[in-house]
């Protein structure tokens, strides 16, 4: 009961029925409100449920140094994990707020979702890749540590069965693409290595993508040591401009000198002819290596000798031949530097060192272009002594 303000009079009725109209009014937007809140939080917890979970904590990397590199995940037991739907729930919770504020200006003008734009919304979510892995987890993790465990023993074909399945589970895990491409260089199967190892470098630039736009994503940081790999293979499967591609990206990306990466990138300039840049590259590789004679120092000093640096490429030959003194390709090397030196004698004497049916391939040039691809100037230079023995005479009457 109240009074009206005008006139001072009681007007009992007419208060208590605007007092009913606005009970009502109010009560069915409440009704109409938690209607619309159950609706959006099933929505919401069905967000949750489909959306794949994120890696939070890092892992390290370990790599074994072969040729081409082997690459291996070390994985962290103690990872957990959070969900991206953390964010989705957050636009969900406000996509809420100004649809109910419409609702209240409307005065109940709306009272559910449209079906359109439900379907709309889980098209949208279905066509969403899962995140790249970097860490495994579950059923991946075990077979992977099986596999890698079964690769450390030497058993290369059971570890490769093992890590096919990891594949197949977990088709966006990086490291079940690297490890298995591993197993198939140890096979020699390089074009299969290739692509393998192209499909872990594609996921771990996509992570490297997701990182930048997203915090709290694992990161892969071992995208030089990816293209270092394909890099070598490729060098050893006749992509000599392809693998100098990779290895020039795996040398940016390490920002600071590695011989590993150094002897191949030499090599990849070495045979793209680009002769000033690989002596660059090897000889800072061999500044890093320096108390241990490697096979590649003799590379190093044949592309010296390609750029007229005659003493520097004796210098290394001579601490190669000291290293390895029975190999016919230094061996033969090491004559025509000899020959380059005017000691003719010495050059035959060194190059007859050669068992026959080994020293007649270095007549051959097929055999000095594909397989152990030596420099034009060296290349000269060995005819000319092959001939001055009477080998090439003798290739061709093999050929014949």
């Amino acid at each position: 009961v109240g009074s009206c303000k005008l006139c001072g009079s009681e007007h009992p009725q007419l208060i208590l029925t605007s007092r009913q109209l606005l009970c009502s009014i109010m009560a069915n937007v409440l009704a109409t409100t938690v209607a619309l809140l159950l609706l959006s939080q099933s929505a919401q917890v069905a967000a949750f449920v489909t959306t794949p979970a994120v890696p939070k904590t890092c892992i390290d990397s370990r790599a074994k140094h072969t040729t081409p590199q082997q690459l291996y995940a070390t994985l962290d037991d103690n990872s957990h994990y959070d969900s991206p739907a953390i964010d989705l729930s957050n636009t969900i919770i406000d996509d809420r707020r100004n649809f109910i504020k419409s609702i209240v200006s409307l005065g109940l003008a709306a009272s559910s979702i449209p079906t359109a734009a439900l379907a709309e919304d889980a098209a949208v979510s279905a066509a969403t890749p899962s995140p790249v892995q970097v860490v495994a987890i579950g059923d991946t993790k075990k077979l992977f540590n099986e596999g890698r465990a079964l690769e450390a023993q030497g058993n290369i074909l059971a570890a490769q069965r093992l890590y096919i399945k990891v594949t197949k589970i977990s088709p966006r895990f990086i490291y079940g693409w690297a490890n298995l491409s591993n197993t198939l260089v140890a096979q020699g199967q390089l074009n299969d290595a290739d692509q393998t190892y192209t499909k872990a470098i594609n996921l771990c630039e996509e992570n490297l993508k997701e990182a930048e736009e997203s915090f709290g994503i694992k990161r892969c940081d071992d995208l030089y040591l990816l293209l270092l790999n394909r890099g070598s293979v490729r060098l050893n499967n006749g992509m000599s401009k392809e693998a100098l591609t990779d290895l020039q990206k795996a040398n940016t990306l390490k920002a600071r000198p590695d011989a590993v990466i150094l002897q191949n990138l030499a090599r990849a300039q070495e045979l793209n002819s680009f002769y000033a840049q690989s002596d660059k590259s090897y000889t800072t590789a061999i500044s890093m290596t320096a108390n241990e004679v490697s096979p590649f120092w003799l590379r190093s000093s044949m592309v010296k000798y390609q750029l007229n640096d005659i003493n520097g490429a004796m210098d290394l030959m001579k601490r190669v031949e000291n290293r390895f003194p029975e190999a016919p390709e230094v061996r033969a090397a090491y004559a025509v530097l000899l020959l380059a030196k005017d000691d003719e004698d010495a050059a035959r004497k060194k190059f007859l060192e050669i068992p026959d049916r080994q020293r007649v391939k270095y007549a051959d040039g097929e055999f000095l272009e594909k397989v152990v691809a030596w420099p034009s100037a060296m290349k000269e230079g060995l005819s000319t002594l092959t001939k001055a023995v009477g080998d090439s005479s003798q290739e061709s009457q093999n050929q014949q």
